[in-house]
């Protein structure tokens, strides 16, 4: 959650109090009744104007069901998309978490378009706020310094993939075809993969000394690491998943193909051979963290000029 965390720090930095509660979800009843019982403690004590939950699922139906002043839900893609390796139970009942609370929160943030047809309903008050991008710490570097720091080949392509704890839903085993057969085209070529154990901070470095990121994934909401990607000028090449085709339009270097390992393999190894950077830092200053922390707190002052309206 290190995208709500670098959010919530920015939104502090502008002199609005915050307080920050975090706590492992459960299904079991016995649990789930302790952690609403404990978010109404904590809203008690700090007596907010505006409770916001970054997730679905648990998450925000525990917050819905403990909080009595507005709440903002941030649904960020697996809350509302499908989640096959969560099992058909599993997800039907986070689906179903999911639309529930957003039928009680104040408002609702989409981070992608893509999501908002996943809700069951309309809201009166949904608003697409993709996450924001720290275009300080993200940024073009030399590829040779990444390399030499990272202790990479200097010599071979290097496709980077981001497989995250869930492995299964970001389709490694298709990435893993498809760099097969680009190594029949391009014999010196390695994938570095991803696996949710590295700091975020260093991960400018690993797209610094990549030449593509590649994204496979079955279903997205607004992938923070293309966005990073563009930020570096990355090249990239995905499949249509949530916002990737509106963020990658016009940005030379990038490619949108089928979910096909020879689709996905021609195009890798067409921009492996290009040996040229994307622009893609042109296109992604408007998703520049502060401009997305202003709409997030625009969101907050219409909510509750509202609230003041209505009394």
């Amino acid at each position: 959650m290190v995208f709500a965390h670098s959010e919530i720090e920015r939104i502090a930095a502008t002199g609005i109090e915050t307080a920050v509660f975090s706590y492992r979800t459960s299904a079991r009843p016995d649990r789930l009744f302790r952690q609403i019982m404990t978010i109404r403690s904590r809203i008690r004590q700090f007596k907010p104007d505006v409770v916001h939950a970054h997730f679905g699922t648990i998450t925000a139906f525990a917050t819905v069901v403990a909080a009595d002043v507005p709440v903002v839900i941030t649904f960020r893609g697996s809350d509302l998309n499908p989640s096959p390796s969560d099992g058909l139970v599993r997800n039907a009942i986070q689906k179903l978490l999911s639309n529930t609370s957003a039928r009680f929160a104040k408002a609702i943030i989409l981070v992608s378009r893509d999501l908002q047809a996943r809700l069951w309903l309309e809201h009166p008050n949904a608003r697409v706020i993709p996450t924001g991008v720290d275009l300080d710490l993200f940024k073009p570097g030399s590829s040779t310094t990444a390399r030499e720091k990272l202790g990479w080949s200097l010599d071979d392509r290097i496709i980077l993939f981001n497989a995250g704890a869930s492995p299964k839903v970001k389709r490694l085993d298709l990435a893993e075809q498809a760099v097969e057969l680009v190594r029949k085209r391009i014999p010196k070529v390695s994938m570095k993969v991803l696996r949710g154990m590295t700091p975020h901070d260093a991960l400018p470095l690993y797209m610094n000394a990549a030449d593509c990121l590649l994204l496979t994934s079955d279903f997205e909401g607004s992938p923070d690491i293309i966005k990073e990607a563009l930020a570096c000028n990355l090249p990239i090449v995905s499949v249509d998943a949530g916002d990737v085709r509106e963020r990658t339009s016009g940005v030379k270097g990038t490619a949108i193909v089928s979910r096909n390992p020879e689709a996905i393999a021609s195009e890798t190894a067409r921009i492996l051979t290009s040996n040229e950077r994307s622009n893609g830092r042109d296109k992604i200053s408007e998703l520049d963290s502060g401009k997305i922390r202003d709409a997030v707190i625009q969101l907050y002052q219409d909510i509750l000029e509202a609230r003041r309206g209505s009394d």
